[in-house]
């Protein structure tokens, strides 16, 4: 029987615009498939944060400058940026498997994830979207619309939004039925399109569900063999930057968490697939994890580098 392989692409796998994530893709595109002809089932998920942030600035720039557009809701963007990342992923797969003559098919689905309403996160939005305003406009701007706007590094006000915890992947059961047909499956897009359950169905709320959890939510829902992060480096490192940097070959779940509270791995780089990792593994019986490159996938999962990490 095939390993099930749940795969969370890192934004060094899609670029920042149309065109570069059109080249991007390409490669990204050659690693999938390469692990498709070694014989694993693969699904794959993806962030969106440039994508989703340049969608919503579009949006929010023309409704605000006498455009015809309409102020279009986050949850929206999330769902256009899906859209669009997965058209793009689904092409070049798909001409990548014809290349290979590997006759399979490949389907992005567009995807909800139920968050807590009551999650911790929604008392602290953290997560920087859209443009810059002035002090004025800012705090104009959140009487109107209620808004949470913070001041970015001397760059100016942003929006944030919350980032709470995926519950539960709404269109688990289809994604269940193309990966049992044989199909690649793209989906959790940008974590989700974070949703909360209400009058007997399903609302947008404003927020961004951290990718790399929302793979560990599926990879475990889905029963997959192993989560694979794919992101910019080979391997884990210990003191990173430092003279006495280490790379790490495996980790344990004790390790990990040692490593965590001594504040090796940065919060808004390592630190959550480290996170989503430990979701995974400790939540499933035997749950491997691995941590690599996307040039390095098909090497690390033979052995020969990234960080595994299991109970």
């Amino acid at each position: 029987m095939a390993k099930r392989l749940v795969i969370a692409l890192g934004g060094n796998a899609l670029g920042n615009t149309p065109e570069e994530q059109l080249e991007l893709v390409k490669e990204t595109a050659s690693t999938i498939v390469d692990l498709v002809e070694e014989g694993y089932e693969v699904i794959v998920g993806h962030g969106n944060g440039p994508q989703v942030g340049m969608i919503n600035l579009a949006m929010e720039y023309s409704a605000n400058n006498g455009g015809n557009t309409p102020l279009m809701p986050f949850p929206e963007c999330g769902a256009m940026s899906q859209g669009y990342i997965g058209y793009h992923l689904q092409q070049a797969i798909q001409r990548e498997l014809k290349a290979r003559n590997i006759e399979k098919e490949c389907a992005s689905v567009v995807t909800q994830v139920v968050v807590d309403k009551n999650d911790g996160a929604f008392q602290k939005p953290t997560k920087p979207v859209g443009s810059f305003y002035s002090k004025e406009d800012a705090e104009r701007i959140e009487k109107e619309k209620g808004y949470t706007f913070v001041e970015d590094a001397g760059r100016g006000y942003r929006r944030v939004v919350p980032s709470p915890k995926p519950c539960k992947i709404v269109e688990l059961k289809v994604v269940e039925q193309l990966v049992s047909a044989g199909d690649i499956v793209i989906t959790v897009g940008g974590g989700g399109i974070p949703v909360i359950e209400a009058d007997g169905g399903y609302t947008g709320v404003a927020a961004v569900i951290d990718k790399d959890r929302s793979s560990a939510k599926l990879a475990l829902d889905i029963q997959a063999d192993m989560l694979v992060i794919l992101t910019a480096v080979d391997r884990v490192c210990i003191n990173f930057n430092k003279p006495d940097q280490k790379e790490l070959a495996e980790m344990s779940v004790d390790e990990a968490r040692r490593f965590i509270a001594e504040g090796h791995f940065a919060p808004g780089s390592m630190l959550p697939k480290v996170e989503a990792c430990l979701d995974y593994v400790t939540n499933t019986p035997n749950g491997t994890a691995l941590i690599t490159s996307l040039k390095k996938a098909k090497l690390a999962l033979k052995g020969e580098t990234g960080t595994i990490i299991k109970a």
